[in-house]
């Protein structure tokens, strides 16, 4: 499901409210989770899953179309752990 895909099936069950009044509270949530994620923070989302960040260290990697050695900096990727409500109701 894409952001406008999310945005038009709250609009379709949620008629009373505006489409850009939709559109700008999904923006804004997704903007809130990604500033905590950017300082480091940790969002939970009850009975969804958890958004944190978690550190990669450098390392030796290998160019796969040459096989070169290749160095990978050190990076912050995002991570989601799926909350046990949510990954119950997907099992189902």
């Amino acid at each position: 499901m894409t952001k406008s895909e999310l945005i038009q099936k709250l609009s379709a069950s949620h008629p009373d409210l505006h489409a850009n009044d939709l559109e700008k509270l999904v923006n804004t949530i997704f903007e809130e989770v990604t500033t905590t994620l950017v300082e480091g923070g940790r969002v939970e989302l009850r009975g969804f899953g958890a958004f944190s960040v978690r550190e990669r260290a450098a390392r030796r990697g290998r160019n796969p179309r040459t096989g070169v050695a290749v160095s990978v900096p050190a990076k912050r990727v995002p991570f989601f752990k799926c909350g046990k409500e949510l990954r119950l109701r997907v099992n189902k």
